[in-house]
């Protein structure tokens, strides 16, 4: 098994007398990392099978008689549930049994999506939970080909918690093919050969089980072509009304397709950064793709090296919004922006943590020069105290000082 980030802190917050709910998308490693931190005697029930879920659904007091034959002079044991949103009842039974004994059982309830729980009005046990996520595989985890210059500094670094480095990292990519093929852990570890058609079988197959088992879409047709034309604008600014008008979809289905991808932890908003002096701002959030493969192969791509030669700026700068996306999941604090004015000057990312703000720009060249650090500049001056330095992110091969409040950043050193 490779290393994961969030298995440290995880192991440790898993010591705790509490409930853990752990959220995300599906493939992103969630049931493996459990499994691999969780004792062999632990209480294991899958509710992705659906012989064992129809028995839960149709005997809403068997999940509480599963855990009371554990032995009851043992503590902390620990029962995990998977597709735990498949039963929403099963919160309102781990309430009941870990308020009558707190230290008696560890709940571990494991979920891929929070639509449905939010519909029924599920219990989440506010009070008595500890909230996790996974995600795709972050640059810590997956490296690229090129070491790390041990000199460069990140703008937002996401450091193991033993040592620089985990002693069995998923197989290092270049650029290129994390562009192509994205970061699910399963595709990463899969031959090349496959992994086109584990992308195709992950944005049709296991959406539409996701979908149709909860009930979540009345016209599956129209969801697909509402997928399609999502994930070809993943990046972008969110425009319901040109959707709409290509797929034939009303507005307001529309955004609730979108709502839906949330929900399942398959995409995720950047909203406009407001706290400006500018005036002319806009005030439209852009709506991304949580992985580069899925969104090649949800919009109607083969996935491949091939694909990424069409755009690969655009490529590149979805990846790395993704990359800080996810590290500040992780890290618990901080928020990602963009700017853009209506006469069209963007800053790409804005990283705000605190009081503090760090603004990227994203630009696919091996030859940064002072021209691109124009937006980054701009938006320096209009916030002195609060910019440290701004970034540009590129392809160049070693860090670069372009200005002294702009650094250009090689990809692999984020």
């Amino acid at each position: 098994m490779f290393d994961r980030w969030y298995a440290g802190p995880l192991r440790e917050k898993l010591k705790r007398p509490f409930v853990h709910l752990m959220f995300g998308a599906r493939q992103t490693g969630k049931s493996t990392l459990l499994n691999s931190l969780l004792p062999p005697e632990a209480l294991r029930i899958d509710l992705s099978n659906p012989e064992e879920r129809s028995r839960h659904l149709s005997q809403p007091g068997e999940f509480i008689k599963l855990c009371r034959a554990l032995p009851s002079d043992k503590r902390g044991q620990f029962v995990f549930v998977d597709e735990v949103q498949s039963v929403p009842a099963i919160f309102d039974a781990v309430q009941h049994l870990y308020d009558s004994d707190k230290e008696r059982w560890r709940f571990v309830l494991c979920g891929s999506s929070a639509r449905k729980l939010r519909r029924t009005g599920a219990n989440l046990l506010p009070g008595r939970s500890f909230m996790h996520r996974l995600y795709p595989l972050t640059l810590a985890e997956h490296p690229a080909t090129s070491p790390r210059i041990p000199y460069a500094v990140s703008p937002l670094d996401l450091p193991w918690r033993d040592g620089d480095a985990p002693p069995r990292p998923f197989p290092a990519w270049d650029l290129q093919t994390r562009l192509a093929y994205g970061s699910l852990p399963g595709i990463v570890a899969a031959e090349e050969k496959d992994r086109p058609e584990l992308l195709r079988a992950f944005s049709i197959v296991h959406l539409e089980e996701e979908i149709r088992r909860e009930a979540l879409v009345k016209d599956w047709g129209a969801f697909l072509r509402f997928l399609q034309f999502a994930a070809a604008e993943s990046g972008q600014i969110l425009n319901y009304a040109a959707i709409s008008q290509e797929t034939g979809i009303s507005q307001p289905t529309v955004k609730a397709y979108y709502q839906l991808l949330e929900d399942m932890f398959v995409g995720f908003r950047v909203p406009v950064y407001t706290k400006s002096p500018r005036k002319n701002l806009l005030s439209t959030p852009k709506f991304f793709f949580f992985d580069l493969g899925v969104r090649h192969a949800a919009a109607g791509l083969t996935p491949s090296p091939e694909v990424v030669k069409v755009n690969p700026g655009a490529f590149f700068e979805q990846w790395v919004g993704i990359e800080l996306w996810k590290r500040l999941q992780y890290l618990g604090d901080g928020r990602l922006h963009y700017q853009r004015t209506r006469d069209g000057a963007e800053v790409d990312f804005i990283i705000e943590r605190g009081d503090t703000l760090t603004p990227i720009e994203v630009k696919a060249t091996e030859h940064p020069d002072l021209r691109d650090a124009r937006h980054l500049l701009s938006f320096i001056k209009l916030h002195p105290k609060q910019v440290e330095r701004g970034y540009i992110i590129c392809w160049c091969r070693e860090p670069m000082e372009i200005h002294e409040k702009v650094m250009a950043l090689p990809w692999f050193c984020l």
